[in-house]
């Protein structure tokens, strides 16, 4: 293995999104800017999705403008459609995602369009962002298996990632919404994705429902990814997912990739304290082994 994986830490976005008291923008600022001191290289910020249907990122524009962004650091926002990308770039955005599911029924539920539908909106606002310069990454959710369709076809998982490739996405994020993968499937996804879109430019996104993020995570490592998404606290879920649990806890995949000899960059300790300091936010239990351990240590 080569010895270098790039996080990208989506608490802030994918974290909080569902969470049901709404956390002040204030306090999503201090999220990111205690996330930026702790080496991190990318850093989902907020989504330009309409607040009507994610009332909790609301705020995204007063989110985006009030965080330090601080050199070195990538902090990409999502967007739906051209009027999110609009939004996004009306307060100096330079990066954004994309995102979609390789699960006809996942999507129709989620956004209300089929995927050849979804691909679609999204040529105008590709074609914008490519004009103004400004990087695209590409989400792919229900990579593993659907909460209304059940198992996904590998070849549709193929052939969605190979058309956001196509459409100028630099990376694409292979994502288990509801965390139904095993190692094996995780990285014989990832092996067929990468026949038809070069390794590095994609990402794998675990959820922990079944517990098995962190394991899916080594298979995908030894199949050759190097970009791994994951939350801070071990935040987030899946509306649209019954069941579906938070995030791999960036903590603990940090621990997992420290202990293999893998750098990150990132400051182990201080992303554990960013995470417990975002549990007392939401007032529960950090979703962190790494930081429970470790509380109960001390």
């Amino acid at each position: 293995m080569t010895d270098t994986v790039r996080i990208v830490e989506v608490g802030a976005r994918d974290g909080l999104q569902n969470e049901k008291t709404l956390i002040p923008a204030a306090a999503k600022i201090e999220l990111i800017d205690r996330l930026s001191a702790t080496g991190l290289r990318s850093i989902e910020a907020t989504s330009f999705v309409s607040p009507k249907w994610v009332p909790q990122l609301a705020d995204a524009a007063e989110v985006y403008v009030g965080i330090a962004k601080h050199p070195g650091v990538r902090y990409p926002v999502l967007v739906p459609n051209e009027q999110g990308y609009e939004r996004a770039r009306a307060v100096g955005v330079d990066e954004i995602a994309v995102f979609t599911a390789a699960s006809e029924a996942f999507n129709r539920r989620n956004i209300n369009a089929g995927i050849e539908e979804s691909l679609q909106r999204f040529e105008p606002v590709m074609a914008r962002a490519k004009a103004d310069g400004v990087a695209v990454r590409g989400y792919v959710s229900t990579v593993l298996g659907c909460p209304y369709q059940g198992d996904v076809p590998v070849a549709d998982v193929v052939r969605v990632a190979r058309a956001l490739h196509a459409m100028g996405c630099y990376e694409v994020s292979l994502g288990d919404t509801i965390g139904v993968g095993t190692p094996s499937k995780a990285a014989a996804m990832l092996r067929a994705v990468a026949g038809e879109v070069p390794m590095t430019a994609l990402a794998v996104h675990f959820h922990d429902t079944y517990g098995q993020a962190l394991a899916n995570i080594l298979g995908c490592l030894e199949a050759g990814v190097r970009v791994v998404d994951a939350a801070v606290s071990g935040t987030g879920g899946c509306p649209y997912a019954k069941g579906a649990s938070g995030n791999v806890a960036s903590e603990d995949v940090v621990y997992m990739l420290q202990g293999m000899g893998i750098d990150t960059g990132i400051d182990l300790d201080a992303l554990s304290a960013t995470g417990r300091w975002l549990a007392q936010l939401l007032g529960r239990d950090t979703g962190s082994k790494f930081t429970r351990a470790r509380s109960g240590a001390e």
